[in-house]
């Protein structure tokens, strides 16, 4: 694992935002061009909320694979986590422009819908997130950085309960998105972590 994590440490961070990147101008072209089907708005809008579900995944993950394993990513968390906020961004840019386009429909449907109520307030609890992930936020607010970067775990229940509720009809994969996100949160609790260290 050593060997490993001397390798993870040669990877340039551009690397990391570049590779990240790159699934949305691809989802894009293959919405452009047919490539996502018969409703590519709403097939682009689904796989961009789903990148960002994935790469929140992804950043729960990290603690609790170095502390199972030794594989050491944290580096590598606050790019992932600026990534997930940028495809939730997409995403909601997708829903605003392409699939709503009347601005009166926008707030009907934040107050009416519950899903998109729920979605909305886990991207507003991702905004303070993303423009404090900088080393300079971590200086200025000290011990309240890492208090305030609690409200990723809120923030990923919520992005989880908004894929649940906007599913048509009984899906699996939403609810496993559901379960690994609660899973990955009570390893973080003082009781798993000490059976994690025995």
């Amino acid at each position: 694992m050593e060997w490993m994590n001397a390798q993870l440490r040669r990877i340039p961070m551009w690397l990391v935002y570049v590779a990240g990147m790159l699934p949305a101008p691809v989802l894009v072209y293959l919405g452009a061009t047919g490539g996502l089907g018969i409703e590519p708005i709403e097939a682009l809008e689904h796989e961009l909320g789903k990148l960002a579900l994935q790469l929140v995944v992804a950043v729960l993950a990290i603690s609790p694979l170095r502390r199972l394993t030794g594989l050491n990513l944290m580096r590598f968390r606050r790019a992932i986590g600026l990534l997930a906020f940028f495809y939730v961004c997409c995403h909601l840019l997708v829903w605003l422009v392409l699939d709503v386009q009347k601005p009166a429909q926008i707030w009907a449907d934040i107050v009416k819908r519950p899903y998109v109520t729920v979605g909305m307030a886990g991207f507003l609890l991702m905004l303070p997130l993303a423009v404090t992930s900088n080393n300079w936020s971590l200086r200025k607010l000290g011990p309240r950085w890492r208090l305030l970067h609690r409200l990723t775990y809120l923030a990923a229940v919520l992005g989880a309960v908004h894929y649940v509720m906007q599913a048509k009809g009984f899906q699996l994969e939403p609810l496993i998105y559901l379960w690994i996100i609660l899973g990955l949160l009570l390893l973080r609790l003082p009781g798993s972590r000490r059976k994690a260290v025995a």
